[in-house]
């Protein structure tokens, strides 16, 4: 497959891609020209696009987005090779997990000053934050970037499909979903809700917990909601048309 047919190949997923890293923009999720968003694009998982390496968020277009196979060990030897860490964290992500479809890791503030604390549990103190009751695993052993070892070792903590959202200590945070609206509607709840934890903490006065009943109750409402997560990339897309209708190219 030469350079262009392959850029045409998955189409509507790149876009969905495109609007993904453009709206993490709006945000302020990105950080610098770091970070990553993968999305699967066969059965097994192992082939994925990603974003080029040095790209800003806010430049990358749906023909920009490289598509890699998590079992090629040249990859780092093509000429439009990969960030190492994302070919490290990703590539690993998708290598070990076919249930991990679209993988997300910002550095975002709220969710990075959760991962700083002694304790980076997400306790459910209200509706979004019950989302991820029992969803979500911490990291309390960072070991720098995360180039091979370090990828894998991330990789080795995400084997449950329960498992949405890695906490990652010292870091920031990575989230698993079914597809880009999946898991861009997930990780935008998760900003939201660190800040929540984060400014209750801030009150200094007791926290009002959910009992683990309601908490799981809740996590299950939001996972059987309706179209919810598809309804929020469509609208995120219908607003990126008229302002950069450039992200679909």
């Amino acid at each position: 497959m030469n350079a262009i047919s392959q850029n045409l190949a998955h189409w509507p997923a790149r876009v969905d891609m495109a609007a993904a890293f453009r709206w993490s923009v709006e945000l302020n999720l990105h950080e610098a020209v770091s970070n990553h968003f993968s999305l699967a694009v066969n059965p097994e998982g192992s082939r994925f696009l990603i974003n080029p390496n040095g790209r800003h968020f806010a430049r990358i277009k749906a023909s920009d987005l490289l598509e890699l196979d998590a079992n090629d060990p040249e990859t780092m030897n093509r000429p439009d090779a990969p960030d190492p860490t994302a070919w490290g964290l990703h590539g690993s992500i998708h290598r070990a997990l076919p249930h991990a479809r679209c993988v997300l890791h910002v550095h975002s503030i709220h969710a990075t000053v959760l991962a700083s604390l002694a304790d980076s549990r997400l306790p459910a103190i209200d509706q979004n934050t019950a989302m991820f009751f029992d969803r979500h695993v911490v990291d309390d052993h960072y070991g720098g970037m995360a180039f091979g070892d370090e990828g894998a070792r991330c990789a080795q903590m995400l084997q449950n499909p329960k498992i949405t959202t890695m906490i990652m200590g010292n870091h920031g945070v990575l989230i698993l979903g079914r597809s880009v609206a999946d898991a861009f509607n997930r990780l935008t709840y998760f900003e939201r809700a660190a800040e929540t934890y984060i400014r209750a903490l801030q009150t200094g006065r007791p926290l009002r917990v959910l009992s683990d009943e309601v908490a799981e109750k809740t996590a299950q409402e939001w996972e059987d909601y309706p179209g919810y997560a598809d309804a929020h990339l469509r609208e995120i897309k219908a607003l990126l048309d008229v302002s950069q209708p450039d992200y679909a190219l």
